[in-house]
């Protein structure tokens, strides 16, 4: 038989994330690996949800989404950032932010265009890159404090270069990008004529009193800028599926086409149920959440300062890269392997957020979990200490 893979295959592996829940799924542990965000879905949101099916909001949508969704996006946008976004031509709704940034990488992006991405990145990012045959090329961020330069930026564009990718707040890193490196990498993109990316699905996650700059709203930015975001996070909606791109008009069209033939249109009562919550919800909800989270970071990054694994406390999102100090092996895989066994804790390698040869010192948790549940991972960390 002659049949094989196709050659696609390689760059749509089995992720670490998805490996190391696997195996804690096995294990009967406690995944801290997968954002999986299972805190509440607050009740405006969730008891929309058999109403919009018994009116009857079961059929396709429009291959951008909904109009009552699309709109409050464009509310959203203008209330926190203060963007003028048309919810006719510059919104699309899609599976997920994950499916909105697959779907403008495969409408704007041709095989053998290079699309610089920030180290340590979100996998997804570069295996979606991968997957539309772009070239992705690392920026390392520096320690501490996970900045870069212009310099950075200059010695890895090329002729070829036709974007940049900036996850605020950052997955891994948990990093904020400032006004100001938001204003470098403005400069750098104008000079270059590049499309920006963001993925800005974090935004309500902030601490330290760091704020939220949504790149489009920077001069002359928003006709460049891909903007991606989502409800997974915001309202611990991860199964549900709902992200959305803003962006110009012109790219716009070219993105709702691509989500028409990938996904037909995300799913009607969920998309409903979404509208109607934002509807519901005032500015104190998204506020609340960093409050929350805060206290979450705090009461986990301080375990895992007892359990001798030093956390870099992140800025934002709800997850955190740690050393991983004394631990044996030398391999990240290894050392979040021996942290299951012993604790039944899932991490992720930090190798699985870093070019090859990179990050075999730090794993990556995620603290988005009901109290009782971090407290139980908390009290399970300690066990590394009794181990050394």
């Amino acid at each position: 038989m002659s049949l094989a893979l196709g050659t696609r295959h390689g760059c749509v592996m089995q992720s670490e994330i998805r490996t190391m829940s696997i195996a804690c799924a096995k294990a009967g542990g406690i995944n801290l690996s997968q954002g999986v965000c299972d805190t509440p879905v607050p009740r405006e949101v969730s008891g929309s949800v058999a109403r919009a099916v018994a009116e009857g909001c079961n059929t396709y949508t429009h291959y951008a989404g909904l109009k009552a969704l699309r709109e409050a996006i464009a509310l959203k946008q203008k209330r926190f950032s203060g963007q003028d976004v048309d919810p006719e031509s510059e919104v699309i709704v899609s599976a997920g932010a994950t499916g909105a940034m697959y779907c403008a990488f495969q409408a704007l992006l041709s095989p053998g265009d290079e699309v610089i991405v920030f180290e340590p990145f979100y996998g997804y990012h570069v295996s979606t890159l991968v997957a539309a045959e772009a070239v992705p090329v690392s920026v390392p961020l520096a320690l501490p404090g996970w900045s870069f330069t212009a310099h950075d930026l200059e010695r890895a564009v090329t002729s070829r270069t036709r974007g940049i990718i900036v996850n605020t707040p950052a997955n891994p890193s948990g990093k904020v990008f400032s006004r100001e490196d938001l204003e470098v990498i403005a400069a750098f993109a104008e000079r270059y004529d590049l499309f920006v990316f963001t993925d800005e699905i974090y935004e309500h996650f902030l601490y330290d009193g760091h704020r939220h700059t949504s790149f489009a709203s920077l001069p002359g930015m928003k006709a460049r800028t891909i903007t991606v975001s989502g409800f997974s996070k915001t309202f611990s909606i991860t199964g549900w599926r709902l992200g959305y791109a803003i962006c110009d008009a012109r790219w716009a069209s070219a993105i709702g086409y691509f989500n028409d033939l990938v996904y037909v249109c995300a799913p009607s009562p969920l998309q409903a149920a979404v509208a109607e919550g934002m509807r519901l919800l005032d500015d104190s909800y998204y506020r609340a959440l960093s409050r929350e989270y805060v206290k979450k970071r705090d009461r986990f990054c301080d375990a895992l300062r007892q359990a001798g694994l030093s956390p870099h406390v992140p800025e934002g999102a709800y997850y955190v890269l740690a050393d991983t100090g004394d631990l044996p092996w030398r391999s990240a895989t290894r050392k979040a392997m021996y942290i299951l066994e012993k604790t039944g804790l899932a991490s992720v390698p930090g190798s699985a957020f870093f070019s090859e040869g990179r990050g075999d010192d730090l794993v990556r948790f995620c603290f988005a979990k009901e109290d009782a549940v971090l407290d139980e991972a908390c009290r399970r960390l300690a066990l590394l200490r009794k181990e050394s």
